[in-house]
């Protein structure tokens, strides 16, 4: 993962209401080991958060400035003066949000793939205890990636060259509320462009509808579904979207554009590519079954909600049935 530039400030803000002092670095972290480490810890702590957006820049202006001085510093160089500018304006949105506590502010411009992206990202520090040579122990600081809440990431070459993309930026989602990171991503510009829940849903219930159009053995279906999760979910580690074309051929390497013409033809709505949400592609696994003239299918997150199964007995108890089915239960049993 080549880093091409990484620099470290810091805000110094209190929560008692103290005004906000930032310390800004003159220098780029240097090329190293411990550099490498730092990025890819932030990336493997980012690609673990569940609860994300996805989007794209404003429209350039003084309320939404760094898409501005990004283009800039892509088109004539000049890092360190982009990351200060882009510092400064971030201490004053957090001076007027009032929500939040500073820290260390970690910009980083690197490849991946074939892809640049910058990261942005609020570090906190948390206190541990290291063992010296001599076995004695002394307090320490450590960087706590495990919780982030104020970080975006930019896809550089999505955006430069597909500039109608609407999900090149990807932004936390805080557990504490809109207000307390509405700030941040008016810092990075961003505005909502693709509903990662929302999609990954579609792109399920669409896979539902093709495994019940083409009949599979209860074997085959089961086996598919695992190979859409597991591909999903490693697409969601590294912070790839879900591409349409290698998830189809993925399904059925025989037919590998079926999955993708009947997504397709259905009109779903679906994207080409789909930005992979983990706490909706967790909750899905089908449980299915077919015996004489019975089949039955569903979700697993339903099992102990709509579904209860009683394994003494063997039997099933399901709640919420579908409108059309109980019409036609009642019309039966008149």
């Amino acid at each position: 993962m080549p880093i091409r530039h990484s620099i470290i400030h810091q805000i110094d803000k209190k929560p008692d209401g103290t005004p906000a002092v930032l310390h800004v670095s003159s220098i780029e972290l240097v090329e190293s080991q411990a550099t490498e480490n730092l990025i890819n810890d932030l990336n493997v702590a980012y690609n673990a958060k569940a609860r994300k957006g996805w989007g794209f820049f404003h429209p350039q202006s003084g309320a939404f400035p760094l898409s501005g001085w990004l283009q800039a510093y892509l088109n004539s160089g000049g890092f360190i003066e982009f990351s200060t500018t882009a510092v400064e304006h971030l201490t004053k949105l957090m001076e007027e949000s009032n929500l939040s506590v500073g820290g260390h502010v970690l910009l980083a411009h690197y490849q991946q793939g074939i892809n640049d992206y910058l990261v942005v990202a609020l570090l906190q520090h948390s206190e541990s205890v290291t063992v010296n040579a001599d076995l004695s122990v002394t307090p320490s600081k450590h960087l706590d990636f495990g919780n982030i809440n104020l970080a975006a990431r930019i896809n550089i070459s999505e955006w430069r060259s597909n500039p109608k993309s609407r999900q090149y930026i990807s932004y936390l989602k805080g557990l504490k509320g809109r207000k307390a990171t509405d700030y941040f991503r008016d810092f990075i510009g961003c505005q909502e462009g693709v509903d990662g829940p929302g999609e990954t849903r579609t792109l399920l219930k669409a896979f539902s509808d093709f495994v019940a159009a083409e009949d599979w053995h209860e074997d085959s279906a089961r086996e598919k579904t695992h190979a859409l999760v597991s591909y999903s979910l490693a697409q969601a580690k590294i912070g790839e979207p879900i591409t349409l074309d290698d998830l189809s051929e993925l399904i059925d390497e025989d037919r590998p554009k079926a999955f993708y013409d009947f997504s397709r033809s259905k009109d779903y709505g679906l994207s080409a590519e789909i930005p992979a949400d983990k706490r909706t592609l967790n909750q899905f696994r089908r449980f299915t079954g077919r015996t004489d003239g019975l089949s039955i299918s569903f979700e697993a997150h339903m099992l102990g909600s709509k579904v209860e199964f009683n394994k003494a007995a063997g039997t099933l108890m399901l709640r919420g049935l579908p409108p059309k089915l109980t019409d036609q239960l009642k019309r039966a049993s008149v």
